[in-house]
């Protein structure tokens, strides 16, 4: 019995649809993740309204996951280069449901707040882990396609976060909506302990004589310019993010429906641009290559969404739907970039690092332009971000 269950596994992980099995489990575990990470900020009204708190105050609670994911992104790449990928997943997926379901039965906002740091300190775990699936699992010439569709997960996930959680927490209650990403993400954890498996590596032994233990970050420079290049990019990702919908009210006069509908589509629009990007990558044999091609379509079009809002002109709109798909589309080729660069021993530090560096980049970005915006103008903001941008073209590595 023992050999047959080790013969079929054996056929499920070498096979096309167990590899893509395991995609489609890894992006489940990172848009379930997502609900809370993301969709505590939809609960600012009902904890306004439901727990009489201030806008700064809710501001604050709803900031615990995000800041929680940033204080243990290393960590959990530490702890998945030295346990697995699969132990990672479960373990983090489930402590993040439990995270969750205690912040639902949490009546006083201390505890509420303090679970939701919990909660984010757990979901960091899914970053590193899903990103090393598809490194270890997928062969070069689809590896990029398929860290594209995985960074789909995020932006899917903050659709259907402002879909549903919103309305549940109108309708029902702050705990009916915190028991959605509960939920979900206990759900991921069984599917990740059914569907995902380690992908094979050498020994300790084996990777030590072939120098794959080495640290990568000494006497070498490429991973170290790949995050310098990806925290410049984030800015105008971010900015785009977090001033989009105000913009097209205040600027352009739309309604809020139908600024929403604008972002919704330009969310769609990102999340296959990154699939696009991956899929290019692996035809040209080449993740920095077309990065750097993409950090110049950043430029030019938070240059063009400058120009276009100066002059006030409805093309505006347009120039941001395209900025939008832009400035998120380097993520993926940066995300297998530095995992396929790291190595199977430090790719999970690696991936840590990256996505703390973009994490802590782009939570200056809605404070800095914020101010920016007030005293100058979103004109001024979008070229600063375009200029940021710029920084990033000559800092991607050449291919090796």
């Amino acid at each position: 019995m023992l050999r047959r269950h080790t013969l079929s596994l054996g056929a499920y992980t070498g096979s096309t649809a167990g590899r893509w099995c395991m995609l489609v489990v890894g992006m489940l575990a990172t848009a379930s993740t997502a609900l809370l990470l993301n969709g505590a900020a939809f609960l600012i009204p009902a904890l306004q309204d439901q727990r009489g708190l201030s806008l700064a105050a809710a501001g604050v609670v709803v900031a615990m996951p995000t800041t929680g994911i940033v204080l243990t992104l290393f960590a959990w790449g530490a702890v998945v280069d030295r346990i697995g990928e699969r132990r990672a997943l479960v373990a983090g997926s489930a402590l993040t449901a439990a995270s969750a379901f205690a912040a639902a039965l949490s009546s006083g906002v201390v505890p509420f707040a303090l679970f939701l740091l919990l909660g984010g300190m757990c979901a960091a775990s899914v970053n590193s882990a899903t990103g090393r699936v598809v490194v270890g699992w997928f062969p070069p010439h689809r590896r990029g396609l398929a860290m594209g569709i995985r960074q789909m997960s995020l932006p899917l996930g903050v659709a259907l976060s402002a879909l549903t959680v919103p309305a549940l927490a109108r309708e029902h209650g702050v705990t009916a909506a915190m028991l959605l990403p509960a939920i979900a993400t206990a759900a991921s954890a069984l599917a990740c302990l059914a569907a995902v498996y380690d992908p094979p590596r050498p020994s300790r032994a084996a990777a030590s004589s072939a120098a794959l233990l080495r640290n990568p970050y000494r006497r070498r420079t490429d991973l170290w310019r790949i995050h310098a290049a990806s925290v410049a990019l984030v800015v105008p990702q971010y900015v785009v993010w977090t001033f989009a919908l105000v913009w097209l009210i205040d600027r352009q006069e739309w309604s809020a429906a139908a600024a929403g509908v604008v972002i919704t589509v330009a969310q769609i629009c990102g999340a296959v641009g990154r699939m696009i990007a991956g899929a290019v990558s692996d035809r040209v044999g080449s993740r920095l290559g077309p990065m750097r091609v993409v950090a110049v379509l950043v430029v030019l079009t938070m240059a063009a969404l400058a120009a276009t809002d100066a002059l006030n002109t409805g093309v505006a709109v347009v120039a941001l739907v395209i900025a939008s798909v832009a400035t998120v589309s380097p993520n993926g080729l940066a995300f297998t970039a530095v995992a396929e660069r790291a190595g199977p021993f430090w790719s999970g530090r690696a991936l840590g690092a990256q996505n703390t560096a973009q994490f802590v980049a782009a939570s200056a970005v809605p404070p800095i332009f914020g101010a920016l915006i007030t005293h100058s103008s979103y004109t001024v903001a979008f070229a600063a971000s375009a200029a940021i941008a710029l920084l990033a073209v000559p800092i991607v590595p050449r291919e090796r």
